[in-house]
């Protein structure tokens, strides 16, 4: 059973010689725009043994020359499997750590012996499987105390000065460009030095440790220390980095982003894959350094890119503009500009359908449904209890209204993202009603009194009682339940799958098994749908998309070449922090005036998750207004481009399941 295939979605096919050129001269053309040095892999895999073979071939040279290497390495997640494939290498003899000392990058401050600790982690992802003497390795003392920190973390730096400086830094891009815990503000003359963390680092932290509450400061080495290494590897994976990449590797030095430092160290090296590096120039505008090879997504990026730089449509760009630009190759190749703006014109334009379910009995060559069979049975795939309206409100509406059997299932239970005062809120109801209904029963009083006893004890971020988490669970249900009755769905469409994964009650979450696998499979196969819309959300902020959307591909993996299968069709949503690049859709869904207000009210339905919901993040904008500008934005994109003026558009991408001889 597969169960990680979201992360082998490739949209697009990238040519080898863009990451991977041969020879220096295209070498330096690719990476022209790029400030520092910076080494791009097809897989994570790929690039984690690179690091890994850099650290040892450092540490031998270092290590004959002066008799000892001084690495300072970081926590991070995006190390660890550098860091697994350094161990395999020491198990195969190729580096001896006997002569090499280890310093903390940095750690939670205060420790607590429960809490989270770099240094715990760095002991169970590599200090305990290399043989590094246990004096060789230098970390925060946990005793260590605010009156004391400012001597503390100058006895930590004069500690790496007495061993000769820093040889390598080991460190990963972090959230919002951060290196160790050094944030944005932190300017090239910081040193080692307490610091407060962050919210998305903090959320972070959480997801990464598995734990319930992330310490609010921790001591880092400042980035002072880090640029005066001999050696700085920087790792990021993702597209979720993609940004931060781009903007370290390609932007100007600032402070506001602390990994575009590292382009003040002549010997540093940003490691990272595919994903990560999909914003890069040599990957996103590969036609800016280098002969592009175009495939269709790369002219349909290329066009919007000189719509936007020109200001015109498609249709109004000339000869003149494609050579302006550095896009005459495409001029020469369909022979005019009008030949490729009509090119790409319609295949935009083919994109646009308000069927997405399939119009009956039309003509579907250039429509990105087919026709038949109609009505088809859908299923809708929703991690939380509203992800569903969210994303694709307007969608939904527009199926069900267009006569589809529509299955929506809430593979969630969402209860964490209940807060307290809803649900509280509820149990009031129920005492204020309890005689006139009947309640007012010994159980029922005794269980009220244990929700009020429970919360005095609470901790801020605390365990739910089994009570409250059930409650929580129920008010999401009767929410969600509310927006399927408004939209028309079937009461008997709507399932509630309850995944196993997510029910620990805490933040932390659990691996996904064979049991949550277990659920989505039996619901599939009792539908055998002709179409299932699932979450696309690879960089989701909060990770239960992706391990919700695993589950669905495992099963779409395991059905593939049944027969009811192969007449299905998957298409990937995505949520409200961002929509799909134009030169990756391939349905775009148009939504009236009416239809968004439509599709605003039924995310209002779901009124635990407005202004209380513990998981806004930092984006003041409510869920319903992140979903308007995203879906207004795309249909201005649309607009700009010279096609119809819809006042917003939701769109989709299809999924098509891997097949092991490719």
């Amino acid at each position: 059973m597969k169960t990680n295939l979201s992360s082998q979605i490739k949209l697009e096919n990238i040519p080898s010689r863009y990451y991977d050129p041969q020879g220096e001269i295209e070498l330096a053309a690719l990476t022209r725009e790029e400030k520092i040095y910076t080494r791009i892999f097809e897989t994570v895999n790929d690039g984690s043994r690179y690091v890994a073979e850099r650290i040892v071939r450092v540490i031998n040279r270092t290590v004959a020359a002066r008799g000892k290497c001084v690495i300072a390495v970081g926590a991070g997640i995006s190390t660890h499997s550098a860091y697994a494939e350094l161990i395999a290498l020491y198990r195969q003899g190729a580096v001896n750590f006997d002569n090499v000392i280890f310093y903390n990058l940095s750690e939670f401050f205060p420790l607590n012996e429960d809490g989270p600790s770099t240094f715990a982690r760095l002991r169970e992802v590599l200090f305990d499987h290399i043989g590094v003497k246990p004096e060789n390795i230098r970390t925060i003392d946990p005793a260590v105390t605010k009156e004391n920190m400012y001597e503390y973390c100058k006895a930590y730096e004069k500690s790496i000065a007495d061993e000769g400086g820093l040889d390598l830094v080991v460190c990963e891009i972090g959230p919002r460009g951060c290196i160790g815990f050094n944030e944005p503000g932190s300017s090239a003359s910081t040193y080692c030095r307490l610091v407060l963390l962050g919210s998305e680092i903090r959320h972070n932290i959480i997801n990464d440790y598995k734990c319930e509450d992330a310490p609010t400061s921790a001591i880092t080495l400042g980035m002072a220390n880090i640029l005066s290494a001999a050696n700085i590897f920087a790792m990021a994976w993702g597209e979720n980095r993609s940004a931060i990449v781009k903007a370290t590797v390609e932007g100007p030095v600032t402070n506001s982003l602390p990994a575009s430092l590292l382009q003040n160290n002549a010997h540093s090296r940003v490691i990272v894959d595919l994903s990560a590096a999909e914003s890069l120039t040599r990957i996103s505008q590969p036609w800016k350094v280098t002969s592009a090879e175009w495939t269709d997504k790369l002219i349909r990026r290329a066009i919007v890119w000189l719509c936007n730089q020109t200001g015109k449509p498609i249709l109004k760009l000339t000869d003149k503009d494609y050579k302006d630009y550095g896009l005459g190759d495409l001029v020469a190749q369909f022979g005019s500009a009008y030949n490729v703006n009509i090119k790409i014109f319609n295949d935009l334009q083919h994109t646009i359908t308000g069927w997405p379910g399939g119009k009956p009995n039309a003509d579907d060559t250039y429509r990105p449904e087919r026709a038949n069979p109609y009505p088809k049975r859908v299923i809708i795939f929703s991690p939380h209890p509203d992800d569903d309206v969210i994303s694709m409100g307007g969608t939904f509406k527009r199926l069900v209204d267009q006569k589809h059997d529509v299955h929506v299932a809430y593979e969630t239970s969402g209860n964490i993202a209940v807060g307290d005062e809803d649900m509280i809120r509820y149990v009031m109801l129920m005492d204020s009603i309890k005689k006139e209904f009947g309640i007012d029963t010994p159980e029922y009083v005794e269980k009220s009194r244990g929700i009020y006893d429970y919360l005095k004890t609470k901790a801020n971020g605390g365990v739910d009682s089994a009570d409250i988490r059930f409650l929580k669970t129920m008010i999401r249900r009767a929410e969600a339940r509310i927006a399927c009755q408004y939209i028309g769905v079937k009461p008997e469409n709507v399932h509630f799958l309850n995944l196993p994964f997510y029910e620990t009650g805490t933040i932390k979450k659990g691996d996904l098994s064979e049991a949550d696998i277990d659920i989505v499979r039996d619901l599939i196969l009792s539908v055998k749908p002709h179409q299932i819309f699932v979450a696309g959300d690879l960089a989701d902020p909060h990770g239960t998309h992706r391990v919700c959307t695993d589950a669905v591909l495992a099963v779409i993996d395991e059905q593939k070449d049944e027969e009811w299968m192969k007449d299905c069709r998957i298409w990937m949503y995505r949520g409200a922090w961002a929509e799909w690049e134009i030169d990756h859709i391939e349905m775009a869904v148009p939504i009236s005036p009416e239809e968004l207000r439509f599709k605003r009210n039924s995310i209002l339905k779901h009124q635990s998750q407005m202004e209380n919901a513990p998981f806004l993040g930092d984006d003041d904008r409510l869920f319903w207004q992140r979903a308007e500008e995203r879906n207004r934005a795309t249909a201005k994109l649309y607009e700009g481009l010279g096609l119809a003026s819809y006042e917003a558009m939701e769109a989709f991408v299809e999924y098509h399941p891997i097949r092991d001889d490719k």
